[in-house]
C-alpha cells in the first residue's frame, strides 16, 4: 500500500489562470427564476457528481417551467470565486456550488450577498480554514456515503476470488475518505461475520492514510495506480476520484478477472461501455437532492440542511446489472439484511467524515 501511495503522488491538471470559464444553460426565456450552478473541476460531464448535480438542476426545470438553469465550469480552485461572483452579477436567484472544496468560497460570497439563497453540495457553511460558520442563506447538501460504501465493501468481500481488493482516492478530503472508510468497514464486517480474511489495499481506516492521486482528472494516473493494485492481487477496485476513476475502470476492463465498483452515480448508466466491468456502485442521490433544493428555493425556502442516508434513500447500492446472476441469492439477502441493520442502528457504518444528521 505504501509503494502504491508513493507511485500515485502528484499530477494535477490545471487550466491557465485568467482563462474564461466554460458556461452553459438550458434556456427558458419565459422563466422568472434563474437557478445557477458552479461546478467543481472535472467538468459538467464528469460522469460523477458534477454531472449528477446538473441533472438535478435540469430536473427542477422540467418539473417547474418557471425555472431557468445554467452552469459555469471551474477548471480548478482558482475559478471558484470568479464563477460565484459572476453568478451574482448575472442576478441568479439561487446559486449552487458543487463540491466540498468550494464550501468556504460559497460561504464568503453568500455572506456578502445575504439577499440571495445559496447551496453547497458535499459541504457545510464554513470559513477559509474549514471551520463551520453561521450562514442562514446557505443550504447544506450532504450524504452519509459511509453507509452505501459499507454495502459495497461487503459486496466486494463476498465476490473477490483472490481475497484482495483495493480502493484509492482523488484527494484526501472528507467527501472522498468517507467512501473509503465505509468500504473498509464493509470488508471488516464480512470478515467478522463470514470468517473470511479479505485484505484491503490503498486505505487504512484506523490511520486515515492511503493512496491518493491528488487529482480528480488524472485518468492515466488512475489507470497506473489500479494496475499496481492488480499486480498486488486485487481483483476488485473501488476508485473514489470522479473522472480520474475511469482510469481504474479501464484497467479493470483489460483483465477479465478484475471488476470495479463505481461511486456517486450508477456506473452502468454513466459509463455504459464499461457495464460488463462494473459490479455495482455506491450511489448518492445528488440529482434528487439538488432538484429538491432548487424547487425549495423557488418556493422561498432558504438555508437549512439535508443529509442523504440509506433510510431516506439519499444513498444506496446500485443494481448489479450484468452481474445479477454472478451475485448469489445468499449475498443479496445478506446485503438487504445489512441495509436494514444499518438503518436501525444495530450495525454501525461510520466514518470520521460522516455528516451530522439534519
Amino acid at each position: 500500500m505504501v509503494l502504491a501511495g508513493v507511485a500515485a503522488t502528484g499530477l494535477i491538471t490545471l487550466t491557465a489562470c485568467g482563462e474564461a470559464p466554460d458556461e452553459g444553460s438550458d434556456d427558458n426565456a419565459e422563466a422568472s427564476f434563474h437557478a445557477c450552478m458552479v461546478t467543481d473541476s472535472g467538468g459538467v460531464d464528469d460522469k460523477s457528481f458534477n454531472e449528477s448535480s446538473w441533472n438535478g438542476m435540469e430536473a427542477a426545470k422540467e418539473e417547474n417551467p418557471d425555472i431557468e438553469v445554467s452552469f459555469k465550469e471551474s477548471g480548478n480552485e482558482s475559478d471558484y470565486d470568479p464563477n460565484l461572483q459572476a453568478s451574482v452579477a448575472d442576478e441568479c436567484d439561487f446559486i449552487v456550488g458543487v463540491g466540498g472544496l468550494m464550501a468556504g468560497n460559497v460561504t464568503s460570497v453568500a455572506l456578502d450577498n445575504t439577499d440571495i439563497p445559496f447551496a453547497i453540495v458535499d459541504g457545510v457553511p464554513s470559513d477559509a480554514e474549514g471551520n463551520p460558520v453561521d450562514a442562514p442563506n446557505v443550504h447544506s447538501i450532504q450524504f452519509d456515503t459511509a453507509q452505501s460504501a459499507f454495502l459495497a465493501g461487503y459486496l466486494a468481500a463476498a465476490q473477490t476470488e483472490t481475497g484482495t481488493v483495493a480502493t484509492w482516492g482523488g484527494l484526501q478530503i472528507p467527501p472522498v475518505t468517507i467512501f473509503m472508510d465505509g468500504f473498509a468497514g464493509g470488508i471488516e464486517y464480512h470478515n467478522s461475520q463470514k470468517g473470511t480474511d479479505v485484505k484491503l489495499l490503498g486505505w487504512d481506516a484506523d490511520a486515515q492514510s492511503g493512496s491518493f492521486l491528488n487529482s480528480f482528472e488524472d485518468t492515466a494516473g488512475g489507470k497506473s495506480l489500479t494496475e499496481t493494485f492488480i499486480s498486488q492481487g486485487a481483483d476488485i477496485v473501488f476508485p473514489v476520484a470522479g473522472p480520474a476513476g475511469t482510469g481504474a475502470v479501464t484497467a479493470a476492463s483489460e483483465d477479465e478477472a478484475v471488476k470495479a465498483i463505481w461511486v456517486d452515480v450508477d456506473g452502468c448508466v454513466s459509463l455504459p461501455d464499461y457495464c460488463s466491468t462494473i459490479l455495482s456502485s455506491a450511489e448518492k442521490g445528488l440529482e434528487v437532492a439538488v432538484k429538491d433544493a432548487v424547487l425549495a428555493a423557488y418556493d422561498g425556502e432558504v438555508g437549512g440542511s439535508y443529509v442523504g442516508t440509506l433510510e431516506n434513500g439519499g444513498v444506496s447500492l446500485a443494481p448489479f446489472h450484468e452481474f445479477e446472476d454472478a451475485v448469489s441469492d445468499e449475498t443479496k439477502t445478506e446485503l438487504e439484511d445489512l441495509k436494514a441493520a444499518i438503518i436501525d442502528g444495530s450495525v454501525k457504518a461510520e466514518s470520521p467524515s460522516s455528516p451530522s444528521a439534519s
